[in-house]
This record gives structure tokens, sequence and C-alpha cells, in this order.
């Protein structure tokens, strides 16, 4: 697949939003938790996990139309989809196994743990399942858009209903959230990469677009992206000062109106990332968002394990930006390093392949 540049810089962007959150939640002192600094910081948080969620949907939707234009078939192309969410699904476990044996917890429910990789693993399956049942851009879209709904609509009844209650607390970690065994779960959070399914389908139809009419000028897609961001954010924001729909619901947590919210901002940042990277690059911030699965396994582990344990929540807010910083540097100079390593390992490959 020919890479998209701002897709990169916007993955970019989410890497260093999903440092900051963890960096905040693990070193700050509970004295400061409760400043404006912390609170807002935290916020800005909040939008690194439903990015990454997005952007994956929006990936997997243009890797598809990427492998349809090579020549393969619907099969062919769900198939694959399949394999990468069947693979990253294991990742998660592998994962949670690597944080059993260096940081230690209980077994088996360190493991059983549902983190933001099981979700995605899960999400991708689906939306494979959906690439092949639905043959059509138009049933497609309208798959896609029903699992969207589907999941912001349905959460606030999922978390009150006393019907999952029977369920092995395993499986129920994946609909609602069950203390010890859950960081995310499916309801609401899958919604986010069915949402950049939708976003990929629109990009990819531009994409095909634009190979067919002459006179279709690139970046229109961008401005309807922009304008349907910025009506859903606009919309959810206006619609929370309405009754809600759904009483028991938490604003921040469970709340359709706080996900239509977000979602919408994701939408908005798409095109703004276009338009930022058609005058500066950000080729930092690129092969940042390309390293993004290497960062978020490594930098988990620095931030909540024994290395930094003497650091857990005992610094002040303005140090814990400053260590933010430091640590992101850090990271980057780690990337550098392991993309010097594997490129001097794929010269040395065909250095040898070329001699013999």
């Amino acid at each position: 697949m020919n890479r998209r540049p701002y897709i990169d810089w916007l993955r970019g962007i989410a890497v260093l939003i999903m440092i900051e959150a963890h960096t905040l939640d693990s070193w700050t002192r509970v004295a400061d938790r409760s400043s404006p600094w912390y609170r807002n910081a935290i916020i800005v948080a909040g939008f690194g996990a439903p990015l990454f969620l997005f952007l994956a949907g929006v990936a997997s939707v243009l890797a598809a139309g990427a492998r349809t234009r090579k020549g393969l078939t619907t099969g062919e192309v769900a198939l694959a989809a399949l394999r990468r969410g069947a693979w990253i699904f294991l990742l998660a476990f592998l994962f949670r196994l690597q944080s059993l044996v260096l940081g230690g917890g209980q077994f088996p429910q360190s493991l059983l743990k549902v983190d933001i990789l099981n979700v995605m693993g899960v999400s991708m399956i689906v939306g494979a399942i959906g690439l092949a049942l639905a043959r059509t851009a138009t049933a497609r879209l309208l798959l896609f858009m029903a699992f969207t709904a589907a999941c912001a609509m349905l959460t606030p009844l999922i978390r009150e209903t006393p019907l999952l209650s029977g369920l092995p607390d395993p499986l129920e970690a994946y609909l609602r959230p069950l203390r010890g065994l859950t960081t995310f779960t499916l309801f609401p959070w899958a919604g986010f990469f069915f949402g950049g399914c939708l976003v990929g389908m629109a990009l990819e139809g531009a994409a095909r677009l634009s190979l067919r009419v002459e006179s279709w000028k690139s970046g229109v897609e961008q401005r309807w992206l922009a304008l349907a961001g910025a009506a859903l954010a606009v919309g959810g924001y206006l619609s929370s000062y309405l009754p809600p729909l759904f009483p028991g619901a938490s604003f921040w947590t469970s709340s359709p109106t706080f996900f239509f919210l977000r979602f919408g901002v994701l939408v908005l940042s798409v095109p703004v990332a276009f338009a930022v990277t058609k005058w500066w690059r950000g080729e930092l911030l690129q092969e940042f968002g390309r390293a993004s699965l290497f960062v978020y396994w490594v930098h988990v582990e620095l931030v909540y394990g024994v290395l930094t344990a003497s650091i857990h929540r005992r610094l002040s807010l303005p140090v814990v930006f400053l260590a933010f910083a430091a640590f992101t540097v850090a990271m980057f100079g780690l990337v550098r390093l392991k993309t010097a390593i594997v490129s001097r390992g794929r010269s040395t490959k065909s250095m040898t392949a070329a001699q013999s």
C-alpha cells in the first residue's frame, strides 16, 4: 500500500498523546491530580486510544483497497485483514505475558486483562468479516455505519443489563468494565475503529474517483471530511445540554454524546493533518507514527514497570511535563536505533542474496 504521509503524521501525534497519558497517570503525585492543568491534560490524553483505534480502521480499509487494485479477490482481501486482526489479538496476550513476567501480577487475571490491543484485534477481525460479507461499497458503508452507531448507543444498556452477569468474567470483560480485568471494552471503543473504516472508505472512494475522472480535484474529500467532523463534534457538544437518552450513562465513559463528540474530533483531525503536512511534512512524527506498535510495546513497561518505580506517583506536575518531554526524546532515539538496525539487516540480506 502506498503510504499517506498525513496518516503516519497523525499516528505520530497519537503516539505523543499516548506517552503523555501514561506518564501523567504513572508519575504525577496525588496532590497535583486535582489541579486544572492536570485535568485538562487528562482530557487531551483521553484522545490517544480512540485515535489509534480510529486510524487502525482507516488503514484497514485503505489496505483492503490497495489489495483489491492489485487484483486480489474479495475473499483474499478479507482473509488478509483477518490474519492481521488475529495477529494483533495474539500480540495482546504476548504483551500481557511480558507484563506478568517483568512486573508481576495475579495469574491468570493479569494475562486475561482486556487492553487496547485486545479491542483492536477483535475489532479488526469483525471488520474483516464485514469486508467478506458486504461485497459492495454501499453495503460496507451501511454495515460500518451500523457497527459504529451500535457501539455508541448500546454501551449504556450493556453496562446496566443483568443479562450479561452469567457470562464468564474474562468474556464479560470484553463487553463492559470488570475490576481487575478491564482497561478497555468493545463497547464503545470498537466504535472508533468502525468509524475509522467509514473515513477509510471515503478516502479510498476519492482515490478511485481521481483515477477515473480527470476533473476530480485532490483534497475535495478532505473538505467534506472537515465539514462532517465539525458537524459531528458540534452536534455532540450541543446534545450534551439536552436531557440524556440514557439517564444512567456517565458522560465521560458511556455516553453516546461524548462518543460522537470525540468521533467528530477524530474525523476532523484527518483533514487537519492533510493540510498541515502540505507545508510541514513532519518526517520525525511520521517515523514515530510508523513505529507506533514498537513504541507502545516498549514504553508501557518503562513508564509503569520496575525501572521507574521510584518515581511512581511522586513527581510534581511541572516535573512530569519535563520528564514527559525527555522520555519522548529518548523513545524517538530508540526508534531511530531500531530503524538503523533493521535497515542494516536488510542491506546485509540484500548483499548476501546478490552475491549468491
